[in-house]
């Protein structure tokens, strides 16, 4: 009789700690959605905030008919509230137009904000071994795949055909101190993690056009783009897959 107890009473503590540990990974879980909505929406506000220190003008090309942005951007004003503030990115039909940082590693930003708070959604930025000038061979821009399509949550979109029929969408606009460029789109896919189509470091010049030609050759979609003679190019990477993929853009540089 008594072991029968002493069984009952063990039975009775193990589901009461199993109740105990379910209802903290429950807490747990709904503690990171939580804090994950929160820096998200803080993320809007901040872009919202930032969006006075630029002045977008619209322009009609009369030739190909084809409507441009131009951006006037008080990098002044804007590098005093974020010192690591290197360009402005403005992307058609994606909803990306924001303000890009860089910092000393790859990592900072992916946890941190535009005001550098502490931030799950993290922020645009660009790769350190980046100088985001003329002389970069191949700029690298990162942001997270976020659900509520903020940051770089809208690059999957790349591979929707009403995306990419639209010459619109395919000039991509990057604005620094130093002037505005346009890029032309001429290759996108998804990939496997991994090192290559980051590389910043090309010995000759030679290396860097087997370089563009590999990425333009691995585009899912063809752009019909004529990269022998670029000198430059805009790279956009993002997480899908829970990691496991990248989606990545690449762009020519035109001037």
């Amino acid at each position: 009789m008594k072991q029968r107890k002493r069984k009952t009473r063990v039975r009775t503590w193990v589901l009461i700690v199993v109740i105990v540990i379910s209802l903290l990974g429950v807490i747990y879980s709904a503690t990171n959605i939580l804090i994950w909505c929160y820096n998200v929406e803080r993320n809007k506000e901040i872009r919202e905030e930032i969006k006075e220190y630029v002045e977008e003008v619209k322009i009609d090309d009369n030739i190909s008919g084809v409507v441009s942005n131009n951006f006037k951007i008080d990098f002044k004003a804007v590098k005093e509230r974020n010192s690591d503030t290197v360009a402005y990115l403005a992307v058609n039909g994606l909803d990306i137009s924001n303000f890009v940082v860089k910092t000393k590693d790859n990592s900072y930003y992916l946890n941190h904000n535009f005001d550098k708070q502490y931030s799950t959604a993290g922020w645009i930025f660009a790769d350190f071994h980046n100088k985001v000038s003329e002389k970069d061979k191949n700029i690298i821009i990162y942001g997270h795949n976020t659900k509520n399509g903020s940051m770089f949550g809208t690059l999957k979109n790349i591979f929707n055909k009403e995306w990419y029929n639209n010459p619109e969408n395919l000039t991509i606009k990057l604005v620094t101190e130093s002037g505005e460029y346009k890029y032309q789109v001429f290759s996108t896919y998804a990939i496997k993690p991994e090192d290559y189509y980051i590389n910043t470091d090309f010995k000759t010049e030679k290396e860097f056009r087997k370089f563009v030609e590999v990425l333009r050759k691995r585009s899912t979609h063809n752009f019909n783009i004529d990269t022998s003679k670029t000198n430059q190019i805009l790279t956009l990477s993002s997480c899908r897959k829970e990691g496991k993929e990248r989606v990545v853009l690449h762009a020519m540089r035109l001037d």
